[in-house]
């Protein structure tokens, strides 16, 4: 009778785990997210944490100065131009629309050219120093993916820190500082992300890479996320698992790559030479045609999508948790602590879905699977099925595994070798077996009825062993037998 039953159970397990295939995929009480990736063998499913796609953050920031009235052109003024310093006729006129230079032309479309920037006022107040602070602001956490990009047209500064927020712009922790000279600028001995390794990766340094002066073709300045991604998933980025093993298990680690705000701060301009040309003082401004920021909402791995609602960004939070980062469990959903999600593929990762507190459970929360009823008792508790255990009668006791179906008997285990004779164990529920045997566990030759239709198979009959362990006392361990 109870071998029927397994049997049954296994048939029906076959059929839904089939449908399922063509549904978003719950595994057990892991959710999962999965998307469609080409391989060699063609289009398959992968299962990876809920996060929202990677996308330009620029769309969505809105810039500050500090001080506010450091944009050229109120009152008209005449710089030199970015090739030829000592001609110093052109003009930034605020009024004037083609002369003007306003901050909003550091991010425009059309700054992917050239043609428009954002301009300060020249250095005409020399030698008072000429310091600007660019605020970046999103009014949400977001993780970042890719390079940090600034494109400079009045040539790379001299001086200058790249600092970040993790608290709305309240307190600011450098990320990066630039400079044609560290050790005179910042007492800092200079490096490159190069000098760096997995152990020093969240060192804050000072580069003179990016501070080469006034040359035309010396503009860009970066803020490397990539190079420090390739110390965990390879210089391509081809084992981005060992990179989610890392960001899962260290926290320190996923915060570098997280922000609210980023900050430019603009402290002296290219000169291009040791000392400043006080006759043209003209030749002497910030200016930028282009910033680059990628990366997507912080989610916390509780949802797959990011959503502008009032101007704001906001995570379709799932898996039973809300707030603009998805950083709490919903009200009576606080059975358990609140929890991240696990950046690690299943079965060695979890959702860390926020299930009902014990207090609020009622009618629409009993696992339909591993209850007996989709409702609790009247004393407000799920009535849990054989073999299934926890509040919500979703999780499973020793000896049963989560199935779609609920908790179904471990019939076999690869790794404790249930299987006999050459026998494969699939989904801990069958074993499959070889051409000549036959078996709950493999353990019955194909021709055991008619022994000698064995003696012509390659010495079939002499390779044939006993069970490694009595069918009976197997299904007695594993519940489909009472005896």
């Amino acid at each position: 009778m109870y071998l029927s039953r397994f049997l049954s159970l296994h048939a029906l397990w076959v059929t839904v785990s089939s449908m399922m295939q063509h549904y978003p995929s719950v595994w057990g009480h892991y959710d999962v997210c999965k998307t469609q990736i080409y391989t060699e063998e063609g289009k398959v499913w992968d299962y990876m944490a809920c996060q929202p796609e990677a996308r330009d953050m620029i769309k969505y920031v809105k810039v500050t100065l500090d001080p506010p009235d450091i944009t050229c052109g109120d009152p008209p003024e005449t710089f030199c131009a970015m090739g030829n310093p000592y001609m110093c006729n052109n003009e930034c006129d605020a009024s004037t629309q083609e002369l003007a230079h306003p901050p909003e032309l550091m991010f425009d479309l059309e700054g992917r050219h050239p043609s428009t920037f954002w301009q300060s006022t020249t250095w005409k107040d020399y030698p008072k120093p000429l310091h600007v602070n660019i605020t970046l602001s999103w009014n949400k956490t977001i993780e970042l993916t890719d390079n940090i990009v600034i494109t400079f047209e009045s040539g790379r500064p001299d001086q200058m820190i790249l600092e970040k927020s993790l608290d709305y712009g309240r307190t600011w922790q450098p990320y990066q500082y630039y400079a044609t000279d560290c050790l005179d600028a910042f007492h800092m001995d200079p490096k490159s992300v190069r000098d760096l390794s997995q152990h020093t990766v969240l060192e804050i340094i000072c580069t003179e890479e990016y501070s080469t002066g006034y040359m035309t073709n010396s503009k860009i300045i970066h803020f490397e996320i990539k190079d420090r991604f390739a110390f965990f998933a390879g210089p391509r980025l081809h084992n981005m698992a060992s990179l989610y093993g890392q960001l899962d298990t260290t926290k320190k680690l996923r915060d570098f790559f997280t922000i609210t705000d980023l900050r430019i701060r603009l402290l002296r301009p290219a000169t291009g030479e040791i000392y400043v040309d006080e006759q043209h003082l003209a030749r002497y401004f910030y200016a930028i045609s282009d910033i680059r920021v990628y990366g997507r909402c912080k989610c916390n791995l509780h949802a797959t999508g990011c959503k502008e609602e009032n101007k704001r960004l906001l995570c379709e939070c799932e898996h039973n948790t809300t707030g603009p980062d998805c950083g709490k469990c919903k009200k009576n959903y606080q059975g358990r602590p609140w929890s991240p999600g696990s950046y690690l593929p299943i079965p060695k990762g979890t959702a860390n879905i926020c299930i009902p507190s014990i207090s609020s459970i009622g009618n629409c929360y009993c696992n339909p699977f591993g209850s007996v009823h989709d409702r609790c008792n009247d004393r407000g508790f799920c009535e849990c099925k054989e073999g299934t255990s926890g509040p919500k009668c979703d999780k499973c006791l020793p000896g049963y595994i989560w199935h779609s179906l609920g908790c179904q008997p471990n019939v076999c285990d690869n790794e404790l070798l249930h299987c006999q004779n050459g026998g494969t164990c699939i989904n801990n529920v069958r074993c499959q077996c070889p051409p000549a045997y036959t078996g709950i566990l493999c353990e019955k030759l194909r021709c055991e009825r008619d022994p000698g239709g064995c003696s012509q198979n390659s010495g079939q009959e002499t390779t044939w062993q006993k069970p490694l362990l009595p069918l009976t006392a197997l299904l007695v361990a594993t519940g489909l037998c009472i005896c």
